[in-house]
C-alpha cells in the first residue's frame, strides 16, 4: 500500500465518521453500493453481455430521453468517450485540428491522448479563464473538426456562460463550419445556470459527453450521445479503445441510480452553493469564485499553506466529527491556498449560522502566523 493511498483510507474513513459535512458527500462502502444496486435491479434483469442488453442499455434509452439524442453509447470512461468523439468529427470534417481551452479536461488531466492515440491537434480557442467567446471562435486563424466546449469548465472554477453566450459561440462555429462537441460532465447541473433543459442545452451540438460519478454518484461511467452515425462509429472504436467489456451491470445499474436519486436533487445544491459561498466569502482573507456560484461546486481561497488547512480538516474530523473542506492545494500565489467546494446532500442540513461556526472552528486549528 503507497503512503498515498493510506492517506486516502484515512480522509475516507473521517469523512465516513462525520456528523457534519459541508463539502462534498460521506462515501459509501462497497456493502453499501451492493445495497444500493440490488434496490436498483429488478428481479428478472439479467447481466449486459459485451455493450448489449440489460442495464446498460436501460442507461443508454435514459440518456436517450433527457438528452433527446438520436442515440447513445455507455462508455466505461469519459476520456474514452471524448477521444471518440474528436476522433469522429475529424475523420467527418477532414480536419485534425480541435479547438480547445488551455484549462479543458484533454488538456489537463488526459496526458495528451488526444495527440497521442488520436493523432488530433489542439488549437487553443482563448487564454481567458472561461470557454471562448464567438468573437474568439470566429477569429480562429485555422479551421477545425470539432470545437469542444466544457460545461462547465472545472479548472476554471466551475465556470459557466449565459445562455446567449453559448448559443452565440454555437453560432459561430457553424459559420465557420465546425461541429461541435460538448464536454458535459458536470451538464446535469449547468442546466440551472443555463436556463435551459439538458435536452435543449444537448441539442445544440453535434455529441454531447455525460459522467455518471461526477455528479451523480455512480461507480464509474460515461455516456456519449448524438447521431445515430455516431454512435455507430463510436460502438466500433469503443472496442478498438478496449472499452468493450464483458459485463458493467454495476456501473450501469449505480449510473441508474443516481439518475433516479441524485439528478432530480441538483437543483437544490445549485442553490443552497450560493448561501454557503456566500458565508465562506466573509471568513478572514477569503476568496470565493464564481461569486454566485454557476453550479453547486466553487472555488476557495483562504491565506494560510495547503498543509496547515488539510491538517485542520482533518484534526476538526477527527475531534469533532465534523468536515470542513478538504482537498487543499497550494497556489501561485505564496501562502494562499485553493480548495474545490461541493455542496451536496450533507449541505443542505447547514444554514448560514451553522457554516460559520463550523469555519470558526476550523479556523481555530490553524496555528498562529
Amino acid at each position: 500500500m503507497t503512503d498515498g493511498y493510506a492517506e486516502r483510507i484515512r480522509r475516507v474513513t473521517l469523512l465516513r465518521a462525520c456528523d457534519t459535512v459541508l463539502s462534498g458527500s460521506r462515501p459509501a462502502s462497497v456493502a453499501e453500493q451492493l445495497d444500493t444496486l440490488r434496490a436498483t435491479a429488478t428481479d428478472d434483469l439479467l447481466p449486459d453481455f459485451y455493450g448489449e442488453g440489460g442495464a446498460v442499455e436501460a442507461v443508454e434509452r435514459r440518456v436517450a430521453e433527457l438528452l433527446g439524442t438520436e442515440a447513445v453509447a455507455f462508455f466505461p470512461t469519459g476520456t474514452m468517450a471524448q477521444q471518440v468523439a474528436m476522433r469522429y468529427g475529424a475523420e467527418v470534417s477532414g480536419r485534425d485540428g480541435v479547438g480547445l481551452h488551455p484549462l479543458s479536461h484533454p488538456l489537463v488531466h488526459e496526458r495528451d491522448a488526444y495527440a497521442v492515440l488520436g493523432g488530433l491537434r489542439a488549437v487553443l480557442t482563448t487564454g481567458a479563464p472561461r470557454n471562448p467567446t464567438a468573437e474568439e471562435v470566429a477569429a480562429l486563424d485555422e479551421p477545425i473538426g470539432t470545437l469542444l466546449l466544457e460545461l462547465p469548465l472545472r479548472d476554471a472554477g466551475f465556470v459557466l456562460p449565459s445562455w446567449d453566450e453559448l448559443t452565440a459561440v454555437v453560432g459561430a462555429a457553424r459559420e465557420r463550419g465546425f461541429r461541435v462537441h460538448l464536454d458535459g460532465a458536470r451538464l446535469w447541473e449547468s442546466t440551472v445556470h443555463l436556463g435551459h433543459s439538458a435536452a435543449e442545452v444537448a441539442a445544440l451540438a453535434d455529441s454531447v459527453y455525460v459522467s455518471f460519478y461526477k455528479s451523480l454518484g455512480g461507480h464509474a461511467g460515461a455516456a456519449l450521445a448524438g447521431s445515430a452515425d455516431l454512435v455507430r462509429y463510436a460502438r466500433a472504436w469503443r472496442h478498438r479503445y478496449g472499452g468493450m467489456l464483458f459485463q458493467q451491470w454495476p456501473a450501469a445499474l449505480a449510473a441508474l441510480a443516481g439518475l433516479d436519486g441524485e439528478l432530480p436533487r441538483l437543483p437544490d445544491y445549485v442553490a443552497h452553493a450560493k448561501l454557503v459561498a456566500a458565508a465562506l466569502g466573509g471568513l478572514p482573507g477569503a476568496r470565493v469564485h464564481p461569486a454566485p456560484p454557476h453550479t453547486h461546486q466553487f472555488r476557495l481561497w483562504l491565506p494560510h499553506p495547503a498543509a496547515a488547512l488539510n491538517d485542520a480538516n482533518l484534526a476538526l474530523a477527527e475531534q469533532e466529527r465534523a468536515w470542513f473542506v478538504g482537498g487543499w492545494q497550494e497556489t501561485e500565489v505564496p501562502g494562499v491556498s485553493m480548495a474545490e467546494v461541493t455542496v451536496a446532500a450533507p449541505a443542505l442540513d447547514l444554514d448560514a449560522d451553522r457554516i460559520t461556526d463550523l469555519a470558526d472552528r476550523f479556523l481555530r486549528r490553524l496555528p498562529p502566523t
